[in-house]
């Protein structure tokens, strides 16, 4: 007993240069400060190689980054070193039981709960924040962990730290008990910042933003080497629309946090907030420096398919390489679980450089697979079916949409759907009709009153009517005349049906205004020379 009682204090009862180094180094892990803390392990393995906890904590770090297999070799280093010291063993039980072998995880912790006689603290905290973190998750016994701690340690501010994260996980709707550990982990710990940023992530969550920033600028000002505060300020700002605090709040968590874990973060986060360029440029960097995490190329091809655009599809042939080596790379990881918005950008990068019906199918496989991505996967499938010509197709994709609820359909759906009835079965009455819904939703979209113009002359093919007349005059009045060049063909079209509307009227002074702007864009037109030849162009 007397010996257990002298491990279990090991890491409290060092000398005081031990331990507060010891202390910095756990203090800069919990502060995302993973190479700093990397660097002040390595010196106290170097110090005291045979110390249990120094692997320990070193391998938490590992851990806290992502990387379980290098914390597993230093848990197990530190269990052939000491084999007395308990925490090691929770650390392989740890690993183990994230790996979702929970056989042999429990026979790991059973081992360290043993050998701390069940009084060491450190240990039921450690294998209850094991049981609450990990996806395959044992909330009830981890409150049995935390509440037999607290008994022993009531004045242990973890003890209410990891109970609040419990209580959240417990019951996610219900943020106040929660609430209340964190504020005891705050009264008894008044120096750390962990309570107050959970306590603002949770007020975030409520969508109580500025109560959630007030307690993210309150845990900088505590310690502001503390990096999660950054990041987690930098998240709110993106979902306040402030791209540049964002973006400013995060390059100072990079300055804290420099590991390629950050930086990969901060690539996910810039993508997010829609800076495409800038998301491209940091994953290059990563790669060019020899990081081969697979979700690296996974945002590489999801910014390259944002990126691209009909005149440069350079963009999307990087996307489709990117992507496809994700899904390599991802393809050989056990179990691996992909999202829908994978599918997604796979259908788009392909569909973009040529390899359309592929794309449809993992097109079609996102939206199976999440339901909210339909609407804009709806939109691609019709936009790879009107480019390939097969307009039926493209004709049912719409249809289908609009036959959930007709207010899904965008402008730009009834105009791409009034363009699929044009050129495929030729109903021009429907077509026209598309286009006058995209006039009604955008009045000043002169390409729309073009478009009726094109549906309504298919509709009077004897201009016995003269149909199309006020679609064209409409278009042609949005149409500035420093625009015209840019619409070229339809000005030209539209000027040439109103020159010789004007000529069939004998307004010779009328029809001679349309041919004008035709000659003025286009001195060779055949029609347009015509009627200057002809007695009414004189």
């Amino acid at each position: 007993m007397k010996k257990i009682t002298l491990i279990s204090a090991s890491f409290i009862l060092a000398s005081s240069t031990f331990a507060q180094t010891l202390q910095d180094a756990i203090t800069k892990t919990d502060n995302e400060r993973y190479a700093a803390a990397a660097s002040d392990f390595r010196a106290l393995i170097a110090k005291e190689a045979n110390k249990g906890d120094n692997y320990f904590y070193y391998g938490e770090n590992f851990f806290k980054k992502g990387d379980l297999d290098s914390a597993n070799m230093y848990y197990q280093k530190g269990v052939e070193l000491n084999a007395t010291y308990p925490l090691n063993y929770v650390g392989l039980g740890k690993v183990l039981w994230y790996k979702g072998n929970t056989a042999d995880a429990k026979t790991q912790l059973f081992k360290a709960a043993t050998l701390g006689a069940n009084k060491n603290t450190e240990v039921m905290r450690k294998t209850a924040e094991t049981y609450i973190n990990a996806d395959n998750k044992n909330l009830d016994e981890a409150m049995t962990l935390l509440n037999a701690a607290i008994k022993i340690e009531p004045k242990n501010a973890e003890n209410y730290l990891l109970m609040g994260d419990a209580l959240l996980e417990k019951n996610p709707t219900e943020g106040g008990p929660a609430i209340k550990q964190y504020d005891k982990f705050s009264e008894l710990n008044p120096k750390s910042p962990k309570g107050i940023l959970r306590a603002g992530k949770l007020y975030q969550r409520g969508r109580n933003y500025q109560l959630a920033l007030d307690l993210y600028k309150k845990a900088q000002d505590l310690d502001p080497t503390y990096a999660p505060a950054y990041r987690e300020k930098a998240e709110l700002y993106h979902l306040a629309g402030q791209k540049a605090n964002a973006v400013e709040s995060y390059k100072k968590y990079l300055e804290l946090n420099n590991s390629d874990e950050a930086r990969e973060r901060y690539a996910a986060f810039v993508f997010n907030n829609k800076q495409y360029a800038e998301a491209i440029t940091e994953i290059e960097k990563l790669q060019g420096a020899g990081n081969t995490n697979l979700y690296l190329d996974r945002y590489l091809g999801y910014s390259y398919a944002e990126l691209g655009n009909k005149t440069d599809t350079a963009a999307y042939r990087k996307g489709l390489n990117a992507i496809s080596k994700f899904f390599d790379k991802s393809s050989k990881v056990a179990n691996f679980k992909y999202v829908g918005t994978d599918y997604k950008y796979k259908g788009i990068l392909l569909a973009k450089t040529g390899k359309d019906s592929l794309g449809i199918i993992e097109m079609e496989k996102a939206a199976e697979m999440d339901p909210k991505l339909a609407g804009d996967i709806t939109n691609e499938i019709a936009k790879s079916y009107m480019k390939s010509k097969r307009y039926d197709k493209a004709i049912a994709t719409y249809e289908k949409k609009m036959a959930g609820d007709p207010k899904n359909l965008s402008g730009q759906d009834y105009f791409e759907m009034g363009r699929a009835y044009y050129f495929g079965p030729k109903d021009f009455v429907k077509s026209d009709t598309c286009f006058s819904k995209v006039t009604q939703s955008i009045p000043t979209f002169a390409t729309a009153y073009f478009w009726r113009g094109k549906a309504n002359v298919q509709q009077d093919p004897k201009n016995e009517k003269w149909l199309a007349k006020p679609h064209y005059e409409k278009a042609l009045e949005l149409v500035k005349p420093e625009e015209r060049a840019g619409a070229k063909t339809n000005v030209i079209e539209a000027c040439e049906y109103l020159g010789y509307y004007y000529l069939t009227v004998k307004d010779n002074t009328k029809a001679k205004e349309y041919f004008t702007i035709i000659k003025d864009l286009d001195p060779n037109n055949k029609k347009q020379i015509e009627f200057f030849k002809s007695p009414a162009g004189k």
